[in-house]
């Protein structure tokens, strides 16, 4: 049987993947915390999403993937503060993707919601 393509997995790969590029760029000017905290927080996305893949129950499923949309919240802060600071590289393409990304989350976790309202019902 043919294994269906996971788009938040793949999405959160290739924006984790970027952002590791991006805090390259980061260290390179010396901003050393600000590129930690994003490297955290934007990894930590598609480690949640990952994690949620082997959740154990609906509820916990939907539990991790709200972590992940926290996450990316936080992403989204730091991204924001790499734009608006003067002296900070800045990378547009990043914020773009991690709105795709919040988009699918929030899709996700409204649809699994309805799931299990049906279910129970």
């Amino acid at each position: 049987m043919e294994q269906k393509e996971n788009v938040i997995l793949n999405l959160t790969i290739e924006f984790s993947i970027a952002v590791i590029s991006f805090v390259e760029q980061l260290e390179e000017k010396r901003k050393f915390v600000v590129a930690n905290q994003l490297l955290k927080s934007a990894t930590s996305i598609g480690a949640n999403v990952h994690e949620a893949q082997n959740a154990e129950s609906k509820l916990d499923f939907i539990h991790k993937l709200k972590i992940a949309h926290k996450e990316a919240d936080e992403t989204m802060y730091w991204l924001t503060l790499c734009e608006k600071a003067e002296s900070y590289p800045i990378n547009l393409e990043l914020k773009d993707k991690l709105q795709t990304i919040i988009k699918v989350l929030s899709k996700i976790i409204s649809s699994t919601k309805q799931n299990l309202k049906t279910n129970v019902n």
